[in-house]
């Protein structure tokens, strides 16, 4: 979609003697002050100019980059806001920030909420995997973690701060007289913006063959594809404050300037060398290039960059290569420092996804270099670099290393698993074809990480043809950059019945306590009424609605559930039929929300201190309070222990028994954010310039639309019942509050008195019973092993006489009575010990389902006998399902009798 000519002609361009031309490369607009000028200027139309020249008044760092760019706009009225986190926690619908744009969208660009000021600007840290697979490879124009320079403004229709033209205006003034840059070398490429719901024309700054900036004019949203104009203009400037440090210096990458001092420090750990002077003076203007374009591999784009440098190839896949390599581990890392300080834990959805991603694709990028295990030296060093301007990172330390060191664990366990996996997968997959699918290989790597590399391992064993994208990872990454949209299902049903009404008062909020209210029945249809007030509360933030009695003149119903609908709250009843205009008393069930409340509030309680005891990593990922229970899902990258349950419970209780009282207030939403920081939004994001914010003093504060008691001591004690992991990096407690805590602590009394008495042991010796049985049982268990072992070698002799040879193979097969894997390791490791030639060993056992067990020795695997695809073709043939390694395969199926006809012709799948 573009737009007209017209939204790029501008005053300052015409009284400024600038042109408008077309590129006769890309087929683009711009504007120049250069008259012969016939290119845009941008890569890859054209290479680099600037490398290895002096462009601007003087050289700048990133420190000093970011430091004019925030002067010169303080200078032009524009106050300096604290860059927000690279996690945008104040909406739902995006994972990662990427770029400044987003920490006001859509709040303040819909005009719900006011910016913090107007104008403004800010140096933001983005976040951008959709060039994952590019980074280093164009030395530096593509990057996953980058600041960008956003001033913005926010024009209202009753008052316009600044538009078009100044910000253009701005933009030649920072560049020319500000950096120095000559004001010809300086183009304005016409350019489309879409993003975070909203659109607008803009222009790309372009000098010496790099984009600096990008200036965008947003006053439109995009709904079904359609442009609709909306009355907030928003200036949305992105400056590449690395990209303006990396032009100053004219280095061959932007690496050396990103990074400074840690830049030698870690190629010197790497041991990777950099290339010559002279052949990075040939190589680097032609990486402006490398934007494969559909169809061309790197490998094109490499022999293309040989002939117009003069560099041979050899020398590119000798030098070069691991030197873009080196260059993706520094920018990898570095996100991988950013998105973990912010509390994400890795996981197969959402952002934990993408920092999953990252992790492994690094680890992935370190492995080629020959150093995967430097890759937690790598990111500690990175933290301790960008602390001194991002203080929290180094608060995050300990925490990060220790979720970098789970995960990269869980990778490796991943390797060695992924492989017996992907081999039973690709075995099937074979009998349909012979070409793995790109499906394939992202189905495996999102539901279990397994990445390309080892589909390509197993491929090539298998004789499977597959080609992995080389933009894999951005592609697996671009399925999950944000929400998708989601549609509540009862909402979607009363919506119509709500059309046209005001929002309902809600008394609850004033009168949390009370239970008796009178009010007017605005609508009824089919079980669902409306009233003009309501002391209900309705179901939300995981807060189930209340139930009650209404009463009117002819009887009276049940409200058996209540739901908030844009505004108007919805009460579903059973029993008698109310009428419109009828005036009605209701009655709340009390003894019901209390027992809600307490949860809510423990909930609040519980999250801080397992934030406490666990780390600040911990964020609710979700939650849901009721009567009886409540539950609260954290993320955290490890299994809870017993002690960690224990202290948790126990600090909350403590926080309980302090006796705070809870202040619940309306606070401006940039006020509350300045207070607590963006941990208001623990339940998700709030659409109002006015937030509720429910604070226990010195312990939490949340943006809530919840009921709470007015005092900690109201809790009552928490107990957690029980603890699980609902998902990869998400842990659930499970607990109750008060009064609903005491049935469960009674039924575990209960069972603990119950095993004590068949057990014949007082309750407080219990555990010593426990123990002494344990030990007993350990006892037998080595007894039957070693019974187990023997009775295996007085077995094995008997199948290794019955076994038969097929095409030089031979077969040991047998039903066993003893149903128990060990045994059947046993049997066939002694079975296939006295065989000196290929033996395949294949062991079924069980009477209501049956275990597949299969072995062959060394010769047999040497001669092409796979025993996990033996596995495979035998829990088939049961109607099951089996795989493994080729030296052991496993399986199992239902039992049936055609067991015994199966062992009979098992010959045959050798044979096959």
């Amino acid at each position: 979609m573009r737009f007209s000519p017209e939204a790029y002609r501008l005053e300052f361009f015409l009284y400024n003697g600038f042109v408008r031309k077309k590129c006769p490369v890309c087929g683009e607009y711009f504007w120049t002050l250069d008259a012969n000028r016939d290119v845009c200027g941008e890569s890859p139309c054209v290479p680099y100019t600037f490398i290895g020249k002096r462009l601007t008044k003087e050289r700048l760092t990133l420190r000093d980059a970011r430091e004019k760019f925030l002067r010169f706009f303080e200078r032009k009225g524009h106050k300096i806001v604290k860059p927000y986190p690279v996690v945008p926690r104040w909406r739902t619908d995006l994972y990662l920030v990427s770029a400044s744009i987003v920490d006001f969208q859509p709040w303040v660009t819909s005009g719900i909420a006011p910016p913090p000021a107007n104008p403004l600007v800010v140096s933001q840290p983005c976040i951008r995997l959709v060039d994952i697979d590019k980074v280093g490879l164009t030395f530096g124009r593509h990057l996953t973690i980058f600041e960008m320079g956003g001033a913005h403004a926010f024009n209202y229709p009753d008052k316009e701060v600044y538009w078009k033209d100044t910000t253009v205006e701005y933009h030649h003034e920072f560049a020319t007289k500000e950096l120095g840059i000559k004001p010809e070398s300086i183009t304005y490429k016409e350019s489309a913006w879409y993003g975070g719901g909203n659109a607008g024309p803009c222009f790309e700054t372009i000098s010496e063959g790099l984009e600096l900036a990008t200036l965008v004019f947003m006053h439109y949203k995009t709904i079904d594809n359609e442009l609709v104009e909306i009355p907030i203009k928003t200036v949305d400037t992105g400056y590449g404050i690395e990209r303006y440090a990396w032009f100053s210096q004219g280095t061959h990458s932007s690496f050396k300037v990103i990074y400074g001092e840690l830049y030698k420090k870690i190629m010197n750990m790497l041991g990777v060398e950099e290339p010559d002077e002279n052949i990075l003076d040939a190589y680097s203007p032609y990486t402006a290039i490398v934007t494969p374009k559909e169809g061309t591999s790197i490998a094109e784009v490499r022999r293309k960059i040989s002939k117009l440098s003069g560099i041979p190839i050899e020398t590119i896949e000798k030098l070069i290569v691991p030197l873009e390599r080196f260059f993706a581990s520094l920018d990898y890392t570095k996100s991988i420092s950013f998105i973990l300080s912010e509390g994400i834990v890795p996981s197969n959805v959402k952002s934990g996804y993408l920092a999953r991603l990252l992790i492994r694709k690094a680890y992935r990028v370190l492995q080629a270099i020959g150093h995967k295990d430097k890759l937690l030296d790598l990111i500690n060093m990175q933290i301790e670099y960008w602390s001194a301007d991002f203080p929290h990172l180094s608060e995050m330390r300990d925490e990060v290393l220790d979720i970098v060191m789970t995960e990269v664990s869980k990778f490796e366990e991943t390797i060695e698993k992924g492989t017996a996996y992907v081999e039973r997968e690709l075995a099937s997959l074979k009998k349909r074809s012979d070409v793995v699918p790109l499906e394939f290989l992202v189905k495996v790597y999102d539901e279990r990480g397994i990445t390309p590399e080892i589909v390509e391992n197993v491929s090539q064993k298998l004789k499977l043809k597959v080609e992995v994208p080389e933009n894999f990872y951005e592609y697996v990454a671009s399925r999950h950059l944000q929400e998708a949209p989601t549609v509540v299902g009862i909402e979607k049903g009363l919506e119509t019945i709500t059309q046209g009404l005001s929002p309902t008062i809600k008394l609850f909020y004033d009168f949390p306590f009370e239970a008796r209210f009178e009010a007017k029945v605005l609508r009824v249809s089919g079980d669902y009424v409306i009233l003009d007030r309501t002391l209900f509360y309705a179901e939300s933030g995981g807060q189930v609605g209340d139930t009650g009695i209404l009463r009117f003149s002819t009887g009276e119903c049940k409200v058996v559930d209540t739901q908030l609908v844009n505004g108007v709250i919805v009460h579903k009843v059973s029993g008698a039929k109310l009428a419109e205009g009828e005036h009605v008393v209701g009655e709340v069930d009390i003894e019901r929300r209390l027992k809600i409340m307490r949860h809510h509030t423990a909930t609040h309680i519980l999250l801080s201190a397992a934030r406490q005891v666990l780390g600040k990593h911990v964020w609710q990922a979700g939650a849901k309070k009721e009567p009886d229970k409540a539950r609260l899902d954290i993320s955290h990258h490890k299994r809870l222990t017993a002690d960690e349950v224990e202290r948790i419970e126990s600090l909350a209780n403590e926080i309980v028994q302090k006796r705070i009282p809870i202040n619940v207030r309306m606070m401006d939403r940039n006020e509350a954010e300045r207070l607590y920081g963006f941990r208001l939004y623990q339940g998700g994001e709030v659409p109002s310039a006015v937030i509720r914010v429910v604070e226990i003093p010195n312990w939490d504060a949340q943006a809530c639309g919840g009921l709470h008691c007015t005092n900690t001591e109201d809790v009552g004690l928490i107990k957690i019942i029980k603890t699980e992991r609902i998902q990869d990096g998400v842990e659930r407690l499970i607990f109750a509050a008060g009064p609903s805590a005491l049935p469960y602590i009674q039924e575990q009394e209960r069972t603990v008195r119950k095993v004590a008495e068949v057990l014949g042991v007082p309750a407080s010796d219990l555990h010593k019973k426990v123990e002494e049985l344990l030990t007993e049982l350990r006892n037998v268990r080595k007894t039957a092993k070693k019974t187990m072992e023997l009775y295996a070698k007085k077995r094995a002799v008997e199948l290794v006489s019955n076994a038969e040879v097929v095409n030089g193979i031979s077969v040991i097969k047998s039903y066993e009575e003893i149903d128990d894997v060990d045994y059947l390791i046993s049997l066939a490791v002694e079975a296939l010990n006295k065989i000196s030639g290929p033996a395949v060993a294949i062991l079924l056992a069980g009477t209501e389902s049956i275990r597949v067990l299969t072995m062959v020795n060394e010769v047999a695997i040497k001669v092409g006998i796979n025993a996990g695809q033996i596995a495979s073709r035998v829990s088939s043939a049961l109607g099951g399902r089996g795989g493994g390694r080729p030296d052991m395969g496993q399986g199992g199926a239902p039992y049936s009798e055609r067991v015994h006809e199966l062992l009979k012709t098992v010959e045959k799948i050798i044979q096959e």
